[in-house]
């Protein structure tokens, strides 16, 4: 059963539409505090039993920017065409007034325990919501248990597995490595992962960034055939693999969900363990987030990808493979396999780790923290058991179970703001 298709991106950018607007469109009235106020408090820190910005930050990217903004990108260029990349802005705009909702609600409704907050869409349902609406709470609980696994977990080795037949790397070392990283980096709850997230994601989007920078530098005289392409493919005046616009459409805001995770209630989770000054403030910071995840990582490989003219019709490489294909008419073959190998395995890390955080709360909010150990061995298990998994299997169960997860998050958060308790701007 396909659950995600046009009019499910349809449904979803209107929820996100109608949040932005209770919101009074705050990601264009504060887009500009968004963005400085975010950067000014990176270097600041944590007190008492919140982690810092900079910390609540990095795990919330560490989370998104994943095999997402490199593999995600791919898919929805050759299964979208390049008009779904429009769709992907469209996504960005309107997940960057989702996610200062979530992330604010959920720093308002957040507890204490166990010496740090814990929050996230399970814990804003049931302090926000009347007792009646409960249940919500334990179905994205569920789903982002099973999220964890699939889309946090499964997805991002699998995605890393698409480069392995170019790499004298066997799988199974690959997984098995993995998930002993990730066993050690959840030892130390969200303060150690966001420490292990604040190390690892400023680097790698750097080195990233400025690899595809390098092709757009050298393939400069096609940028502006590349961006017109976008356009006449979301209008519908270029054909798409899919042969519609609609393709272009449901790819675009489908990958554009995976990228930034807006209307999945996850990045919340992070953001609730902050030392935040106020719930505006931390929600600003989620603007920040879908900014450097979407507009500017998503739209760089993208540009990428079309500058360097390689084929992403029928018959393109799958994947990250696609990407690679890219940085080699600049880079050379085996330069761009081992980079894009290293990045993937950083990304797909990174990723993890924050995921594995999303996974451990929703766990722990319906067993109990005696469960926490239970998930933590599954989770680094699974992390090493998706080698042995197909990626289309992988993808399929990620969107599955992505989409289980986004309902009940969303269907609170439209309930919250149909009563006025979304806009918390002072």
């Amino acid at each position: 059963m396909r659950l995600w298709g046009t009019q499910t991106a349809a449904a979803l950018s209107a929820a996100a539409l109608y949040v932005s607007y209770k919101c009074r469109f705050v990601q264009l009235r504060r887009f500009g505090e968004a963005i400085r106020g975010t950067l000014s408090r990176l270097g600041g820190r944590g007190g008492g039993q919140g982690t810092t910005t900079l910390e609540s930050l990095c795990t919330a990217l560490a989370g998104t920017v994943g095999t997402g903004n490199i593999a995600g990108v791919a898919v929805a260029l050759t299964m979208g065409g390049p008009g779904a990349i429009f769709w992907m802005w469209v996504s960005a705009f309107l997940g960057m007034g989702l996610k200062y909702a979530e992330i604010a609600l959920a720093v308002k409704y957040r507890e204490s325990r166990g010496g740090e907050y814990v929050g996230g869409p399970m814990y804003t349902i049931k302090n926000a919501l009347p007792r009646s609406f409960y249940p919500l709470a334990v179905v994205f609980s569920l789903g982002g248990a099973v999220c964890s696994f699939g889309l946090g977990n499964m997805m991002q080795t699998g995605s890393v597995l698409t480069l392995l037949p170019s790499l004298p790397l066997p799988p199974a070392v690959l997984g098995a490595a993995l998930g002993l990283l990730v066993l050690l980096s959840c030892r130390g709850g969200a303060a150690g992962r966001g420490r292990t997230a604040s190390l690892l994601v400023p680097l790698m989007a750097l080195l990233y960034v400025l690899s595809c920078l390098g092709v757009i530098f050298v393939n400069f005289h096609r940028l502006s055939g590349a961006v017109l392409s976008i356009f006449k493919g979301a209008l519908g005046l270029r054909p798409v693999a899919g042969g519609t616009a609609g393709a272009a459409l449901s790819w675009g805001l489908r990958r554009g969900l995976f990228s930034n995770e807006a209307g999945m209630g996850s990045s919340p989770i992070a953001h609730a363990s902050a030392c935040a000054g106020s719930p505006s403030q931390q929600g600003l910071t989620g603007i920040f987030e879908v900014f450097a995840d979407t507009l500017v990582l998503c739209t760089l490989t993208a540009l990428a990808v079309l500058c360097s003219g390689v084929e992403t019709g029928p018959g393109a490489p799958e994947g990250a493979g696609l990407v690679c294909a890219a940085l080699s008419t600049v880079y050379g073959q085996t330069a761009s396999t081992v980079f894009l190998g290293v990045s993937m395995a950083l990304f797909a890390f990174s990723s993890i780790v924050g995921w594995s955080l999303y996974g451990e709360r929703c766990v722990e909010f319906l067993a109990g923290e005696g469960s926490v150990p239970v998930y933590r061995a599954a989770f680094a298990s699974v992390t090493f058991l998706s080698c042995l998994l197909p990626f289309p299997a992988i993808l399929e169960l990620s969107d599955t179970a992505a989409f289980f997860m986004m309902v009940p998050n969303l269907v609170s958060l439209c309930l919250l703001a149909a009563r006025g308790k979304v806009d918390l701007q002072p």
